[in-house]
């Protein structure tokens, strides 16, 4: 690879056949173009996929519904009511999940006051492990504590558009707001999470504790909904299952009756997308793989044509001494330069397209599609890749110029 004079010889042959490698080489850039251009693009797609899940990967929620199946002398048609209670069972009967969560908020919107201003906003009860399923991003004061809980304190955690219509430049913290009549001291603000309209309505919201929903509102004893998350190594399915079969023991539910409760598993949804990109990464890679093979077998055909062009002058060599290595290593070493050159000017041009196109949406909310990127372990397999085709592509040939006998060459007309 230091040999001067074998970089002459192979500059001296692209410049005099400027066409014919120019189009043999296209093969190879495409195909490391479109690997480049397809992963990036195939990134972007996952990233904004994956900005739509705002809550834990393996997290599982479970509501109650109406049942469909008479049991114990109960008729159909039952609504469940979740209690206190079941979060008691839930916790001693579910060891497999590392988190029990119940929830509730006030139905509709309520008009809230602060001074003069009122609006209508949506009302959470919630515990301080909530984060955990889905992030909270304070950017003032804290979040619901445990002894909030104990002692039903009356706090108030509010979004950013609340403090936006309520206290406009007014400092919230510690100022107290009045929800139905009632005054809660607001101790924090977040900011809304997610997409545009959905991060905008999730500014809307007010969280209080649980507890203290329960005693001010009159559901005294009443969950609305649970939300679980799996110790790790526990498949999310596995608590599902188990929460769904403790809460018809509670609630005198037929165990064959599967519309008394109604749920959603983060954990399935996700792997279903993960399932549907691996797809899409594969194709990627297969379509390019095979432009990239193409690519490599006209590389390879084109130096059997340089060999038979070269046939009298590898002849001469030999009989000059030139020993069978050096005429493979020539024909080898050019044939890496010209897919390795052309493979890196793809790899260059589709990771500027992928970098233009991420700083054209930069900051813009562009639904399913964000950051589009190329790793640096598909760059760097990609550089390998190009290697060992030039490799490959230049063996068949030089392995033919090898054979040739320098009288025969000599000869040849």
């Amino acid at each position: 690879m230091v040999d001067v004079d074998k970089w002459r010889e192979i500059w001296g042959t692209v410049r005099r056949h400027k066409l014919r490698t120019g189009l043999t080489a296209f093969g190879v850039f495409w195909g490391i173009f479109m690997l480049v251009v397809l992963l990036g693009a195939g990134k972007g797609l996952r990233n904004g996929v994956e900005r739509q899940f705002d809550v834990a990967k393996n997290a599982v929620f479970v509501w109650s519904q109406r049942t469909s199946v008479p049991y114990a002398g109960l008729k159909v048609g039952r609504f469940i009511k979740f209690t206190n209670d079941d979060v008691t069972a839930l916790q001693r009967s579910v060891p497999e999940a590392a988190l029990v969560l119940p929830r509730n908020s006030l139905d509709g919107t309520f008009s809230v006051q602060y001074g003069t201003k009122s609006s209508t906003f949506s009302v959470n009860g919630e515990y301080p492990a909530f984060p955990a399923v889905r992030p909270v991003a304070l950017t003032q004061g804290r979040f619901i504590n445990e002894p909030d809980i104990r002692e039903r304190r009356k706090i108030a955690v509010v979004g950013e558009r609340v403090v936006e219509v309520l206290f406009g430049s007014e400092n919230p913290i510690g100022q107290d707001i009045r929800i139905k009549g009632i005054y809660f001291r607001v101790v924090g603000v977040f900011k809304g999470s997610g997409e545009a309209e959905e991060a905008q309505q999730d500014a809307q919201t007010i969280y209080i504790p649980l507890t203290a929903l329960q005693n001010t509102f009159n559901k005294p004893n009443e969950v609305g909904y649970f939300a679980f998350i799996p110790k790790p190594g526990i498949p999310a399915k596995e608590v599902e299952v188990k929460v769904k079969q403790v809460l018809a023991q509670q609630h005198k539910v037929a165990p064959t009756d599967e519309r008394a409760f109604g749920s959603a598993n983060v954990e399935e949804e996700y792997a279903r997308v993960q399932g549907l990109f691996l797809g899409i990464s594969s194709f990627s890679w297969l379509v390019s793989i095979g432009t990239i093979l193409a690519g490599i077998i006209g590389v390879s055909n084109i130096m059997l044509i340089v060999v038979k062009e070269r046939t009298k002058e590898i002849g001469i060599r030999k009989a000059l001494g030139a020993t069978p290595w050096s005429i493979v290593s020539l024909i080898v070493q050019e044939s890496i330069v010209i897919t390795a050159a052309a493979g890196m000017f793809g790899l260059l041009l589709g990771t500027a397209l992928m970098a233009g196109i991420n700083s054209m949406i930069a900051g813009q909310e562009i639904g399913f599609f964000a950051n589009p990127q190329v790793d640096v372990s598909v760059a760097l397999t990609a550089v390998g890749l190009l290697v060992v085709a030039g490799a490959i592509a230049g063996l068949i040939p030089a392995a033919k110029a090898a054979q040739v006998q320098p009288v025969v060459a000599l000869k040849d007309e």
